[in-house]
């Protein structure tokens, strides 16, 4: 058994995905630190396109970056030991560890690799356990798929592992909330059920007067208190978990300054296009495969985790044509996989990327990129910006980022956007980054908007083209929300949940 008499471990599980697990993770978090707690996240197992790289330049998802800056501690690959990527035909990647194991099918993975999967799990919860009073667990999906339970590497398998306590998140705003609570306990075996020591209503909006004889019966059908009922609070601004929160995110789309945004099928890293909702009078509108691009003031084309497929997805909708049709009207800009579908020819004989090949991009940038040729590239990065007329008053200035790519760039004619300074670029060893045309632009550096300098100059460019005046390089409001945002929710979860019968159901003392 992982679990030590130092170590306190909580696990927080939902009756469905996107039930708010990871945002009251975070919550927890916090308030734990701010008691004078060394406090840890951990997901064992997390599928989401949404990483990050760690300072040991290793991959985790984004949800336990920011449950770990809620806790006030360094990101670590044993907060989240395994990571599936999706890819296509029900194939992910496999990350264990922060570096890649292969990619695998459903099949492959729970007959040939669980074994590997839950000692890097088991040896995870260990070394967290060396260094951290509480460690705070979130689950996946479901605890009670009842097809999935001998094979569960997510929910109540794990929860035994480190004998932890279970509170079960509940989210009135899909409908059919106490059908969910009391469905979820009856498909759970009873030894699983026991662990479940309180619940979680989410997103409620209403009387909490009318809602209460409904709380009243559902403790009495399942035998286990409500420890609380959590507004919808719309003010809340933190990243979204994958692409199934995002279908539900409403962005800012009214401003005098439109950016348009690409959702591409296989969208991963979406959190890039974040700062950009921040910036005052900018709007951020999601163009949907299939939809007219319309009149926007931008267009960045973001991350992807299959850029061949998407390229190809891209030319069926006639996408592609209205983007290069753009080029030289407003400035386009690409992130990673974006990045590559900008240049001439994305290079995949060795069917890396995907079982299609090799493909043309659009041929605006002057670039070609080949897949199969290196290791992926999973480094935090840092770079000098060489800017063109888009970027030329932010020239000169250092940006961080973080890179997390398998295909490599070759530039022909376009000048590169970034000297690196840390990371790899383009390709190991080539001392540049990204590539730069007019007003169309590219680069590896995953959250490269969240460098403030950066962004307000790109739309301090858009500001003056439109006859506005630049708003210089006045306070960040992006990583203020974000601040306060996460003591919000913290003060959310803290003022709507009984902190008594929390403190004794779960025996610690908080």
């Amino acid at each position: 058994m992982v679990s030590s008499d130092k170590t306190k471990y909580i696990m927080v599980q939902g009756t469905a995905s996107n039930a708010g697990k990871s945002v009251v993770v975070a919550a927890l978090c916090r308030m734990f630190s701010q008691r004078g707690y060394r406090v840890s996240p951990f997901k064992s197992q997390n599928m989401s396109l949404n990483s990050f790289t760690t300072q040991e330049n290793r991959e985790i998802a984004m949800a336990q970056v920011l449950q770990a800056e809620a806790a006030g501690v360094e990101p670590h690959h044993h907060m989240n030991p395994v990571l599936l990527k999706p890819k296509e035909d029900f194939t992910s990647q496999v990350i264990v560890h922060g570096k890649p194991a292969g990619d695998m099918n459903f099949y492959h993975y729970q007959h040939n690799f669980r074994d590997q999967a839950l000692k890097a799990i088991k040896e995870s919860l260990d070394e967290l356990s060396n260094d951290y009073d509480i460690i705070v667990m979130e689950g996946a999906g479901s605890p009670a798929e009842i097809n999935m339970l001998d094979v569960d590497l997510a929910n109540m398998q794990i929860a035994r592992l480190a004998d932890a306590d279970v509170i079960l998140v509940a989210d009135i705003d899909k409908g059919g909330v106490f059908a969910s609570i009391a469905g979820t306990f009856q498909l759970l075996p009873s030894e699983d059920r026991q662990r479940i020591k309180g619940i979680i209503i989410n997103k409620f909006r209403g009387n909490l007067d009318i809602l209460m004889p409904g709380i009243r019966q559902i403790e009495k059908i399942v035998g286990v208190p409500v420890l609380g009922v959590l507004p919808y609070d719309p003010g809340l601004k933190l990243p979204e978990e994958d692409s199934a929160s995002l279908s539900e995110r409403k962005y800012r789309s009214s401003g005098k300054i439109t950016v348009g945004v690409i959702r591409l099928p296989r969208i991963s890293n979406f959190t890039d296009i974040d700062p950009l909702e921040y910036e005052p009078e900018v709007g951020v509108k999601l163009i949907e495969i299939g939809e007219e691009i319309g009149n926007v003031d931008a267009l960045i084309i973001p991350g992807t985790r299959n850029s061949i497929s998407d390229m190809v997805a891209l030319d069926k909708a006639g996408l592609a044509d209205e983007i290069k049709n753009l080029t030289g009207e407003i400035p386009v800009f690409g992130i990673c996989g974006g990045y590559q579908m900008l240049g001439s020819k994305i290079i995949d004989k060795s069917l890396k990327e995907s079982n299609i090949g090799s493909v043309n991009g659009m041929g605006i940038l002057d670039v070609k990129t080949s897949f199969g040729e290196v290791e992926k590239i999973i480094s935090q990065s840092q770079g000098t910006l060489i800017g063109n007329e888009i970027f030329k008053n932010s020239q000169g200035e250092i940006l961080q980022g973080y890179e997390l790519h398998e295909g490599v760039s070759k530039l022909g004619k376009s000048k590169p956007l970034l000297k690196v300074i840390k990371g790899c670029g383009n390709y190991p060893q080539s001392g540049f980054d990204g590539a730069q045309e007019g007003l169309t632009a590219g680069t590896y550096f995953h959250g490269i908007f969240h460098n403030f300098r950066f962004r307000r100059s790109f739309t301090d460019y858009l500001r003056e083209a439109h006859g506005l005046e630049p708003l210089g390089y006045q306070e960040d409001h992006f990583q203020e929300l974000k601040r306060f945002s996460i003591q919000r929710l913290s003060d959310l979860v803290e003022d709507n949940l009984d902190m008594n019968l929390l403190q004794n159901v779960l025996s610690y003392e908080i």
